[in-house]
C-alpha cells in the first residue's frame, strides 16, 4: 500500500481526476472540474484533454517545462478561460495541434508561446475570439510570425464583420481556413494577402447574402483554392448574384454548390443557384452608368437654358421700366458726385478756410 501511494505521487503517474492509457499515449481530464492544470502529467503523453473544466486562466508556466517532451496535441475546449498569459505555452517544444474552442476569451498573450514562438501547426479558436481586444491581440500574435508553421485556422463562430487587416499576412503556410458562422456580408472587407497555397476556405452558416459582381475578386487571388463552403447562407437572388452564379457554373471549387438556393426575393424562394438563368434576373439590360451620367448632363443642360431664356424674356418685356429705372440711378449717383465735387471745390480755396462752417456760402 505505501509502495502503491508513492509511485502515485512520482512525476509520470496519472493524476487522479484524469484517465490515462499509456499504449495511445493520451491523458483525459474531462469535465472534472479542474481549477489548474494537473502538475504530475505522465512524461509519455501525446495527446492531452482537459476541457469541461473551471481553469479560469493559464499562467505562465502552465505546463511544467521539460515534462512534456511529446505533447503534440492538446485540447483545451470549455474551460470557461478567460486569459492565456504570456509563458504560459512555451514549455511544449513539440505541439503542433491546440484547441481553446468555446473559451470566453479575454486576454491571449502574443508572447503565451514564448519568445521563439512555436511550431504549432493547427489552432482552434471557435466561439473563443467574441471580444475585440482579444482578436487585436490574436492579429498581433500572428503578424510577429510566432506561429510561421500554421497550416490550418479555425476562426468560425466569433461574428466576425471583417478581417483585421494583415491577420493572414505571415501564416505563408496556411492551408485551411474556417470562417463559417461569422457576420461577414460581403468580401469587400476581407483580405486573403498572405496565403497563397490557402486550399479550404470555409464561408457556411453566415451572413453572406450577395457576392456582389466584382466582389468575389479576393477568391480568385487563391490559385490553389479547392474547396470553398458557402452552404447556409441567405442569397439574395437579383442582378447583383449574375456573377457568383456564372462562377458557379464553370467552378469545381464550390463545396455542396448544388444545395445553394435563393432566400429573397419572393419569386426566386427555394430555386437553385446552378439553376438560375439571365432572364430570371432580369439583367437583359445592363446598368450604363457613364451613359446615365451623360443623360442626366443633357437634361442639366436643357433645364438651365430654359431658364435662361425666361430670364431673357422677362427683361425684354420689361425694357422700358428697366431703362427708366437705370436712368433714375445714373442721375442720383451724379448728383451725390457733384455734391462731393463742390465740397472739395469749398475746402481746397484758401480764400473761404475762415468761413464759418454755417456759412451761405
Amino acid at each position: 500500500l505505501l509502495l502503491s501511494c508513492s509511485s502515485a505521487q512520482q512525476p509520470g503517474s496519472c493524476p487522479a481526476p484524469c484517465e490515462c492509457s499509456e499504449a495511445a499515449k493520451t491523458v483525459k481530464c474531462v469535465s472534472r472540474n479542474l481549477t489548474a492544470v494537473p502538475p504530475n502529467l505522465p512524461s509519455y503523453v501525446r495527446n492531452l484533454f482537459i476541457s469541461g473544466s473551471r481553469l479560469g486562466r493559464l499562467p505562465p508556466g502552465a505546463f511544467p517545462a521539460r515534462r512534456l517532451p511529446d505533447l503534440r496535441s492538446l485540447n483545451l475546449s470549455g474551460n470557461h478561460l478567460r486569459a492565456v498569459e504570456a509563458g504560459a505555452l512555451a514549455a511544449l517544444p513539440a505541439l503542433r495541434q491546440l484547441d481553446l474552442s468555446a473559451n470566453p476569451l479575454v486576454s491571449l498573450s502574443p508572447q503565451a508561446f514564448g519568445e521563439e514562438g512555436s511550431p504549432l501547426e493547427e489552432l482552434a479558436l471557435r466561439g473563443a475570439l467574441r471580444d475585440h481586444g482579444v482578436l487585436l491581440s490574436v492579429v498581433t500574435m500572428l503578424q510577429s510570425g510566432a506561429l510561421r508553421n500554421l497550416s490550418r485556422l479555425d476562426l468560425a463562430d466569433n461574428g466576425l464583420l471583417l478581417l483585421p487587416s494583415g491577420l493572414l499576412a505571415s501564416l505563408l503556410a496556411l492551408r485551411r481556413l474556417d470562417l463559417g458562422g461569422s457576420s461577414l456580408v460581403g468580401l469587400q472587407n476581407v483580405s486573403f494577402q498572405g496565403p497563397g497555397q490557402l486550399q479550404s476556405l470555409n464561408l457556411s452558416e453566415g451572413s453572406l447574402g450577395v457576392l456582389r459582381n466584382g466582389s468575389s475578386a479576393p477568391l480568385h487571388r487563391l490559385p490553389a483554392l479547392r474547396r470553398l463552403g458557402l452552404a447556409r447562407n441567405t442569397w439574395v437572388c437579383d442582378c447583383t448574384v449574375e456573377d457568383l452564379v456564372a462562377w458557379l457554373k464553370e467552378s469545381d471549387q464550390g463545396e455542396g454548390k448544388e444545395a445553394l438556393s435563393c432566400a429573397y426575393p419572393d419569386k426566386m424562394l427555394g430555386k437553385t443557384l446552378l439553376k438560375i438563368n439571365s432572364s430570371d434576373l432580369n439583367c437583359s439590360e445592363p446598368v450604363d452608368l457613364p451613359s446615365q451620367l451623360q443623360t442626366s448632363y443633357v437634361f442639366l443642360g436643357i433645364v438651365l437654358a430654359l431658364i435662361g431664356a425666361i430670364f431673357l424674356l422677362v427683361l425684354y418685356l420689361n425694357r422700358k421700366g428697366i431703362k427708366k429705372w437705370m436712368h433714375n440711378i445714373r442721375d442720383a449717383c451724379r448728383d451725390h458726385m457733384e455734391g462731393y465735387h463742390y465740397r472739395y471745390e469749398i475746402n481746397a480755396d484758401p480764400r473761404l478756410t475762415n468761413l464759418s462752417s454755417n456759412s451761405d456760402v
